[in-house]
């Protein structure tokens, strides 16, 4: 995150890019920077949205050296991908409009007649833009590699659409009023997409009902149909995933699990982030944290706020 990206040789400070990307690096230098916070983000949003979830998203650090959890063709690979292909269309598209990348600008105005009460403007995100490169860039080394089975690329380009379309339906209307005393007599309006926090909790939503799926000739082509026959076919909009997935409870190198040893859990909780599910039934020990808040906060004339330290003491339950 820290290098220039303003001469060709940088590109070879990125591990893990295929010769396709390598070249793509070496033309559109200036869009590095959005591709290097794309993947920053899909790091910290992935464990953000799985943080109440027996598996994490803590491996995910170890990218590009992925374990076996993210290359055998899970349904977390299935969310991994498609949340990083959405990630990178999502920092070009947005890189576009803050005026970062000298070859794009706005995104083009809306086709559709604006309404009586607001009128097309501001700049909306290049979403046409972002979805040309971070397609190139996302699917490249699923097209070129010779790493992983035919039914693992066509599974992860599957999955990779899946993320780019969910982020195209998020593309919203947002306005901003003008007017007398802020009267809001007329609204200028652009399309903008949301923050990927969103987009990864569809995401999720989507993991959540994930499709089981095999690889096989049907008519001249093998296709993605689902393993269960009494499962509808998946449409464009399902993840799908190729095996299934281990129940992360006990540390297994083989399987890419860690185990939930020592996570946090909510006592009082019913959900997945439950002391029973995120324990797998082990049961908790219970420990006393002393923690410092703000308190007793007063609002001073003008302008500025005055707090004391608290101190209090909260009880955590960590998984045996």
């Amino acid at each position: 995150s820290g290098v220039a990206w303003n001469e060709s040789h940088h590109c070879r400070l990125l591990a893990g890019l295929v010769p396709d990307q390598f070249q793509m690096c070496r033309r559109n230098l200036e869009v590095m920077h959005s591709i290097v916070r794309a993947a920053r983000q899909t790091k910290s949003v992935c464990q953000k949205t799985f943080t109440d979830m027996r598996w994490n998203c803590s491996s995910i650090q170890r990218a590009p050296s992925f374990g076996p959890d993210l290359l055998k063709g899970t349904r977390e690979s299935a969310f991994v991908y498609a949340l990083a292909a959405a990630a990178v269309t999502h920092s070009i598209a947005q890189a576009c409009t803050s005026g970062e990348l000298p070859l794009c600008s706005c995104g083009p105005v809306p086709s559709e007649v604006p309404g009586p009460d607001f009128r097309w403007g501001g700049c909306g995100d290049n979403l046409r833009y972002g979805l040309q490169l971070g397609t190139a860039f996302a699917d490249s080394p699923l097209k070129s590699s010779k790493l992983g089975t035919q039914a693992l690329k066509a599974m992860n380009l599957h999955n990779n659409a899946v993320g780019r379309q969910v982020l195209s339906d998020s593309l919203d209307t947002k306005c901003k009023c003008h007017g007398v005393s802020g009267s809001c007599s007329v609204k200028t309006c652009w399309k903008g997409l949301p923050n990927l926090d969103e987009i990864a909790s569809d995401l999720k939503s989507k993991y959540l009902t994930a499709i089981k799926v095999t690889h096989r000739l049907v008519g001249p082509r093998k296709q993605l149909i689902p393993k269960e026959t009494d499962v509808r076919p998946a449409k464009g909009t399902d993840l799908v995933y190729l095996i299934n997935s281990p129940d992360y409870c006990t540390p297994n190198l083989h399987l890419g699990s860690l185990g939930t040893q020592d996570r946090q859990c909510n006592k009082t909780s019913l959900g997945s982030d439950s002391c029973n599910l995120m324990c797998c039934g082990r049961g908790y020990n219970t420990y006393t944290e002393e923690v410092v808040e703000r308190c007793h906060c007063k609002y001073h004339w003008c302008c500025y706020v005055v707090c004391k330290k608290c101190r209090r003491k909260v009880e955590r339950y960590v998984c045996k």
